[in-house]
């Protein structure tokens, strides 16, 4: 009975096209944020912050940036973890300084070191400039075609940044320390500051995402990805349309690489941006719902906070059960509730809350 809209007139058009038209859901969304400012920070302990919210926040950005390509363009990419590895290389070289050989392009080219929140910006402009590059073919081929290109762009991005010594700043180890976190003389170190910091970010980039679907931009995102033909007819251009997807994809991408990097991990090698975080980020957006921002932040918190849920269930229980015993029950079912979502709700959790929210809407009869 809490959640109804009877009464709620709208007697504009801004009001009726409002992110949040319904006045329940804008009491939610800021009270969630009051608690997730103001509250967390002072409540959570030291491990939570820093090992299950912090990472949490950082993919769930780069699953928005990957949810615009994959579900509201349409195009399948394979190629995330490159996209991130771009992000985080880009924004340790412009905060370290750019310094290209002579022999590059007969002149010397230098860069001196800027700031962390530009760098960070830079990255991920670094990644969309890749991202529209590698985005060019899909003018041309789709479905699994498109996927092996992308792919083809994450294992071509795990070569150069293991080879090429340049972007580790010629480090023998090929691993990277990234600088201190200096935010115009603001030096974050604790866990509370670096989750407020990622929250931030996430936060800004989320709104922005949300924004963006549902303008004109997004409009044309979702008519290419449903009918790329009759888009075309009707006067869209595919070669805008997705590059632009691309190009937004790999911006947000490459921010959360940067943040993955310079505020979760601190130091990393190639290996950190891997195949397998590319098919992470994928499986969280399938998982969350295609085409959903909220189902974003649902598969990067099934992906990544269940499996530590269910490892603390037994002993919280009392239940002897060897660490390994417990590590393989959590792969097992965490695989059994994927395969569960997916035959009941291929949508995912994205459209099993947009349905419980429609039958509370609709209370008592949710027909």
């Amino acid at each position: 009975m809490l959640y109804r809209e009877a009464g709620q007139f709208k007697s504009s058009y801004s009001a009726d096209m409002a992110m949040f038209p319904i006045r329940q859901d804008r009491i939610a969304l800021a009270l969630l944020l009051v608690v997730a400012f103001f509250i967390v920070p002072f409540v959570a302990s030291d491990y939570f912050l820093r090992a299950i919210l912090v990472p949490f926040l950082i993919l769930s950005l780069g699953a928005i940036g990957l949810n615009i390509l994959v579900g509201y363009c349409g195009q399948i990419s394979l190629g995330a973890g490159a996209f991130m590895a771009i992000g985080a290389y880009s924004t340790y070289k412009f905060t370290t300084g750019v310094h290209l050989p002579l022999d590059w392009f007969g002149t010397e080219i230098s860069i001196p070191p800027l700031a962390v929140l530009p760098s960070i910006l830079l990255g991920g402009f670094m990644a969309a400039i890749v991202g529209i590059l590698f985005g060019i073919p899909s003018l041309r081929i789709k479905g699994l075609y498109l996927a092996v290109a992308t792919l083809a762009a994450q294992f071509f991005f795990d070569w150069v940044f293991i080879r090429v010594k340049w972007f580790s700043n010629y480090t023998p180890s090929g691993s990277v320390a990234a600088p201190e976190l200096n935010f115009f003389g603001l030096v974050v170190h604790s866990s509370i500051e670096r989750y407020l910091l990622c929250l931030a970010f996430v936060t800004v980039f989320a709104f922005i995402a949300k924004n963006l679907v549902r303008g004109s931009l997004g409009r044309q995102w979702m008519a290419i990805r449903d009918m790329d033909i009759a888009a075309e007819l009707m006067g869209i251009r595919p070669f805008y349309a997705k590059l632009t997807a691309f190009a937004v994809s790999s911006f947000m991408i490459g921010i959360s690489g940067a943040l993955w990097a310079f505020v979760y991990l601190g130091a990393w090698e190639p290996l950190a941006f891997d195949i397998n975080r590319s098919f992470q980020l994928l499986f969280m957006v399938i998982i969350g719902g295609l085409g959903s921002i909220l189902g974003s932040f649902l598969g990067a918190a099934f992906i990544l906070i269940l499996p530590i849920f269910l490892d603390q269930v037994p002993h919280a229980l009392g239940i002897p059960i060897s660490v390994e015993t417990i590590s393989h029950l959590v792969f097992i079912i965490q695989g059994s509730l994927i395969c569960y979502l997916l035959i009941v709700e291929p949508h995912g959790f994205a459209r099993l809350w947009a349905i419980a929210k429609e039958k509370l809407r609709l209370w008592p009869y949710p027909y």
